[in-house]
């Protein structure tokens, strides 16, 4: 049975690791400072960290008794943070290092759901242009080309014609040809965009999707008024349990803890595919997790200290358990 506490003094003081230097640093600045307001109107001893090398290095020697880890994309997402928090021996909010990495690293998630029979669309490891050439005759037109191991639809282009599949692959690459992004190219599924938050392994409300431009990209994600949010959905109760269930059990696998969301497509015939999990979401004005708590009675300064509570338990380490088939 995990902790829970009512009183802020246990959590001693907490950093609130935001901004970062990966490529979703603004993102996770928002994020950060919602979070830090909501744990202050809470009573809870917090302090925003504009994270850096250095300032990560130094949470313990500066008295900081545990983190809210709010960083999105690279080391903050990627096992690397977790690892340095570890061994500082602070507790922190989210997924430790091996489902860390996991969750950042599409191409390896996805093989891991398929050897488990999870459903995940049909997808290919592009390592030149003519990769990627290739790649629009064996899935087929259009398809997503993304770097593996960004989030927030950083780099990521929905290609609809042959032509355009080389300056794709370009663009998920990035731009230092001495360290070039790994990228997958993904068949793309007609229908509907789905994602289940889950809080403490339990899934929230899902959410439906429905972005005003082609696809769920950065601008819509954080930017654009016009996405439609449908939470409640209007799926059947049952069919909706069923995928919550995926869903937890593709968090599971992975080996996150505390909090994370899933996001899937369902195509025309209501099959489900798992796209991606992401292991410290959003918790922006405009981000998913907070709505579906919203959706089921829980506010976002209730939200912010029931994440934060999944650090009361002595398992901060990286190790992942077996879930249990």
């Amino acid at each position: 049975m995990r902790k829970r506490t009512a009183n802020p003094a246990d959590f001693g003081r907490v950093a609130v690791l935001m901004g970062g230097w990966s490529s979703e640093r603004e993102v996770s600045l928002w994020s950060g400072e919602g979070v830090t307001a909501a744990l202050k109107r809470r009573g809870v001893d917090a302090t925003a960290v504009d994270a850096d090398r250095e300032a990560i290095l130094q949470l313990r020697a500066r008295g900081f008794d545990r983190v809210f880890n709010i960083l999105h994309g690279g080391a903050g997402e990627d096992g690397t943070v977790q690892a340095v928090l570890n061994l500082q021996a602070i507790p922190y909010t989210g997924s430790g290092v091996l489902a860390s990495a996991l969750g950042m690293d599409k191409l390896r998630g996805k093989r891991m759901w398929k050897a488990e029979g999870l459903p995940t669309p049909e997808w290919l490891w592009l390592k030149s242009e003519a990769d990627a050439l290739a790649a629009g005759d064996v899935l087929g037109l259009p398809l997503f080309i993304k770097p593996s191991e960004e989030g927030s639809s950083v780099g990521v282009t929905k290609v609809r014609s042959q032509d355009a599949l080389a300056a794709a692959y370009r663009d998920a690459a990035g731009s230092n040809p001495l360290k070039p992004r790994a990228v997958l190219a993904e068949r793309y599924i007609a229908g509907g965009e789905y994602t289940c938050a889950i809080l403490d392994g339990q899934a929230l409300p899902l959410i439906r999707i429905e972005p005003a431009s082609d696809f769920y990209d950065y601008h819509a994600k954080y930017i654009a008024n016009d996405t439609r949010y449908v939470c409640p959905t209007d799926l059947v109760p049952t069919h909706e349990a069923e995928l919550q269930a995926m869903c937890t059990r593709a968090y599971e696998l992975v080996g996150c803890r505390g909090w994370a969301r899933v996001d899937f497509m369902l195509d025309a015939k209501g099959h489900p595919w798992l796209i991606e999990v992401n292991t410290n979401p959003g918790m922006t004005s405009h981000s998913l997790v907070p709505m579906a708590a919203a959706a089921c009675g829980i506010d976002y300064d209730a939200l912010c200290w029931a994440i934060l509570e999944t650090t009361l338990e002595p398992a901060a380490s990286s190790a992942v358990q077996e879930p249990t088939r």
